[in-house]
């Protein structure tokens, strides 16, 4: 069928499959706020927008008196990017997905943008077509790749004006958003758009349903590609493909509909922050729960980096990435591909939560019980039932619960000097 450029028709088109059945995705705020690494990415708007006395202080102590933030951008260098070392972590990380900020709310473009003059990663800065770049390296190594792009610019003339107008006028979406839009999609082929900076305007300003009309009929990319949720005013959680809803979402119960959890391993900021200090980044077992709570909840999980100017993923980063790559090596079964289950997660403890996979269920368990027996009481055994602990061989010994669900004998885990990792899952095969 031939979608309609309104709503009711947009939200109507199935998912492709390759999203849902992913799971775990890597995101990448890079721009010129990597430059000035303070703060957030959000530099440009708190310094020159709300005027905050910490971002002027910080200008005026760092740079020249009179600097302008366009004058950043010859020290967005990505001297050190290297697409291919960031496609290869990625894929450790066990990430099937990657989404790359293309623009944010800064207007800065990572590509050759024939309609952001001078304010493009080819003309100044990198003089590199960073999306592209990264691109070719992300398809080599076989991951999805996503493309991030702000629909506003807080400081573009034309955005202003149209703002004024109070959104009567739009120039900006005529002359400047919608041709970008169109020229990543014909240039790029991307899995995915991820939207944002949506919240100022309706979606009829934006023109929202008319391009999502032509990516789902006429787009290279039709059949395949994923949108989110942030199309105009109003539209997070309602309209479009899966849902953000907000940053860091967390359902409390399971969402009727295809979601997705961003989260920044920087709990602070999103773009790379110099003065970042390993208390403020998110450690192995927090990023593993985040991770099991959401693909339990029918979600997919976006874990964030924010590289330095020069392009490179600092190593604190690296380590957080490979160590869900190594979790995910041991444990992927219950995680890829799954469904959630009829529960997800045990009601006497939230540190039980159930994924499943056609007839088997999988039960990821964080803290590892002290008396090495696993009590669960929603899974209902029969004597065919078989219970085995991924990366672990053998089968595992289980008995029926005096009351109700079973108890799982778990292995003898030899006592360590370091805690243990975080996250274990055990498969259960003939349970209802």
């Amino acid at each position: 069928p031939r979608y309609r450029p309104d709503w009711a028709s947009l939200d109507a088109r199935p998912l492709p499959a390759w999203f849902d059945r992913a799971k775990v995705g890597v995101f990448v705020h890079w721009g010129v706020f990597s430059v000035p690494a303070w703060g957030s990415e959000w530099f440009w708007w708190h310094w020159q927008g709300q005027r905050d006395a910490a971002y002027e202080r910080f200008v005026r102590r760092r740079f020249p008196p009179g600097t302008t933030y366009a004058e950043f951008a010859p020290h967005f260098t990505a001297h050190d990017f290297q697409p291919r070392q960031w496609a290869q972590l990625f894929q450790r990380a066990g990430a099937r997905y990657v989404v790359l900020t293309t623009k944010h709310h800064e207007g800065f473009t990572n590509w050759g943008s024939p309609v952001s003059w001078n304010w493009n990663s080819v003309d100044t800065g990198p003089h590199r077509d960073l999306v592209g770049e990264l691109g070719e390296a992300l398809r080599e190594s076989n991951l999805r790749y996503g493309l991030y792009h702000s629909l506003m610019e807080w400081f573009n003339p034309l955005y202003l004006a149209d703002k004024q107008s109070d959104f009567k006028t739009q120039s900006f979406v005529l002359k400047k958003m919608m041709p970008e839009l169109y020229d990543l999609v014909l240039k790029y082929k991307p899995d995915l758009i991820w939207s944002d900076g949506d919240w100022e305007a309706p979606d009829s300003y934006w023109n929202s349903t008319s391009f999502l009309a032509w990516l789902y009929n006429d787009s290279p990319v039709k059949d395949t590609v994923v949108v989110n949720d942030r199309w105009g005013r109003g539209c997070s959680c309602h309209h479009g493909g899966f849902y953000n809803c907000a940053d860091k979402y967390r359902p409390g119960s399971l969402p009727d509909h295809k979601w997705e959890m961003c989260s920044s391993l920087d709990k602070l900021s999103w773009g790379y922050r110099s003065n970042m200090s390993l208390a403020e980044v998110m450690d192995e077992m927090s990023m593993i729960e985040e991770l099991v709570q959401t693909v339990s909840l029918g979600g997919n999980y976006l874990l964030n980096v924010g590289p330095t100017k020069e392009g490179v993923i600092v190593p604190i980063f690296q380590e957080r990435l490979l160590a869900l790559g190594r979790w995910l090596d041991t444990n992927g079964e219950a995680i890829y591909d799954s469904q959630p289950w009829r529960v997800q997660m045990e009601n006497t403890t939230d540190t039980v939560w159930y994924t499943s996979k056609g007839p088997m269920v999988f039960a990821i368990f964080l803290l590892w019980p002290r008396d090495n027996v696993l009590r669960l009481c929603s899974p209902i055994p029969s004597p065919d039932t078989q219970v085995t602990l991924l990366g672990f061989g053998g089968t595992l010994e289980w008995q029926k619960h005096p009351g109700e669900g079973m108890l799982i004998t778990l292995p003898y885990m030899l006592p360590s000097p370091l805690p243990p990792q975080s996250g274990w899952a055990v498969k259960l095969e003939g349970v209802k």
